[in-house]
C-alpha cells in the first residue's frame, strides 16, 4: 500500500483505528458514569475513598521504617516520607510509564540527610516481596474462576497496548529478552566498576537482615494495608452497583495486576476497562461495569492527585510536579559529576614524596 508503514506485517493505519476504537470505548464509559451519577451509593464511595487513603498510609509507614533502618544516624520525618509517596502515586495516575517512581526517588532522598540514591531505591524494594506473594495468589485466583480471559485472548480485547502485545507474541518474547539482557550486562559492568554501588543497594535492604523487626515494622504495616485496600474496593464495588464480595474485589485485583504490568497508560486506563468489563459481564450489565470501571479510576485519581499536589506544595514547596522532575534531574546530574570528580581524585597517581 503506497505511503503506509509496515510494522511486524501491520499497517500503522491499522493500529492507529485500534487506538481510536480503545478511545472510544473510554469515552464511552466516562459518558456512561456521569449519566449514572444519581444511582451512585455516595456514602460507600467516600467511605471507599477513606480505607483507600488509610491504605497508601499504612504503606508509606512501612516505608518510612525500612528507610530508618539504612539510615539509624539520620533524623527525618515521616511526614516527609508520606508526602513522597503520595505524590509518586498521584503522579503515576495521571501520568503514564510510571514517572511517579522518579519523583518518590527525590523526594525521599532528598528528606534524608546524607542519604544516596541507589539506597533509596533499594528502599523501595522492601515492600515489594511481600506484594509479589500476594500477587501470585490473586492471579492465581482469577485465572481460575472462568471469567478472567487467558493471555492468548488478549489479543481481541478492546484495549490497544495489551491487544497490540499480546497479537505481536514474537516482539514482546524480543523486547523482554533485550531488557533483561541490558539489565544483566548492567549488574555484571556495575559490579565490576562500583563496588561502593551495591554496597549502597544492600544498605536499603538492612531491615530484612533483621525478621523480628521487619514482620514486626514492615510486614504488619503491609497487611494491615492490603486489608483497608480489600475493604475499599468492596465499598466502590457497591457504591457503583456491581455487588461487592471476596470474589469480585479478587477479581479486581487480578484486573490491576494484569494492567499494572503496561504502564503506557496512566493507571492502566483503558486496559482496565477492557478487562473488567469481560470479567463481570455475567456479574452486572455492561453499562454498570462499564460505569464502574471509569467512576473508580476517575475517583481515586482526584484523591491521590489532588493530595499528592498537596505534598508537592505544602510539604516539599514545589508549585509543580514539573518543578519536582527539574529539581530531580539536576539533583541526578550534580551526583553523577560529583562522582565522576571523586573517582578521577581516586584514580590519579600520587605524586612522590619528596626526600628530604
Amino acid at each position: 500500500m503506497p505511503g503506509a508503514v509496515v510494522l511486524d506485517g501491520v499497517f500503522v493505519p491499522v493500529a492507529s483505528a485500534s487506538i481510536g476504537r480503545t478511545l472510544s470505548a473510554f469515552f464511552d464509559a466516562v459518558g456512561q458514569f456521569l449519566s449514572d451519577l444519581t444511582a451512585l451509593h455516595w456514602g460507600a464511595l467516600l467511605l471507599g475513598l477513606a480505607f483507600f487513603a488509610l491504605n497508601l498510609s499504612l504503606r508509606t509507614r512501612a516505608f518510612y521504617n525500612g528507610l530508618r533502618a539504612a539510615y539509624p544516624a539520620e533524623r527525618f520525618r515521616w511526614s516527609r516520607v508520606w508526602g513522597a509517596y503520595w505524590a509518586a502515586v498521584g503522579f503515576n495516575n495521571v501520568v503514564p510509564a510510571r514517572g511517579g517512581d522518579v519523583v518518590k526517588l527525590f523526594l525521599t532522598k532528598s528528606s534524608i540527610p546524607n542519604s544516596s540514591y541507589p539506597t533509596v531505591a533499594a528502599a523501595f524494594y522492601v515492600e515489594s516481596l511481600f506484594d509479589a506473594a500476594v500477587g501470585v495468589v490473586v492471579l492465581v485466583f482469577a485465572f481460575t474462576q472462568g471469567v478472567f480471559p487467558k493471555p492468548p485472548e488478549f489479543a481481541r480485547l478492546n484495549a490497544f497496548d495489551l491487544s497490540w502485545l499480546a497479537s505481536h507474541f514474537r516482539f514482546t518474547l524480543f523486547a523482554a529478552t533485550v531488557v533483561a539482557v541490558l539489565a544483566l550486562v548492567a549488574f555484571a559492568v556495575l559490579s565490576v566498576r562500583v563496588r561502593a554501588f551495591w554496597l549502597r543497594v544492600r544498605q536499603g535492604f538492612t531491615i530484612l537482615q533483621d525478621r523480628p523487626r521487619y514482620r514486626r515494622e514492615v510486614l504488619s504495616f503491609q497487611v494491615a494495608a492490603w486489608l483497608c485496600r480489600f475493604t475499599a474496593y468492596w465499598l466502590l464495588l457497591d457504591a457503583f452497583r456491581v455487588g461487592g464480595s471476596v470474589r469480585n474485589v479478587m477479581l479486581v485485583f487480578g484486573v490491576q495486576a494484569v494492567s499494572g504490568a503496561v504502564p503506557f497508560t496512566p493507571g492502566g486506563a483503558g486496559v482496565q476497562q477492557a478487562l473488567l468489563i469481560k470479567v463481570f459481564a455475567a456479574s452486572a450489565p455492561a453499562s454498570v461495569v462499564a460505569a464502574y470501571s471509569v467512576g473508580q479510576q476517575i475517583a481515586i485519581t482526584v484523591l491521590t492527585a489532588g493530595v499528592g499536589l498537596a505534598a508537592v506544595v505544602l510539604i516539599f514547596r514545589f508549585r509543580s510536579f514539573k518543578e519536582v522532575l527539574q529539581a530531580g534531574r539536576a539533583s541526578r546530574e550534580a551526583e553523577k559529576r560529583g562522582r565522576s570528580a571523586a573517582d578521577m581524585a581516586t584514580a590519579s597517581p600520587r605524586a612522590p614524596r619528596a626526600r628530604g
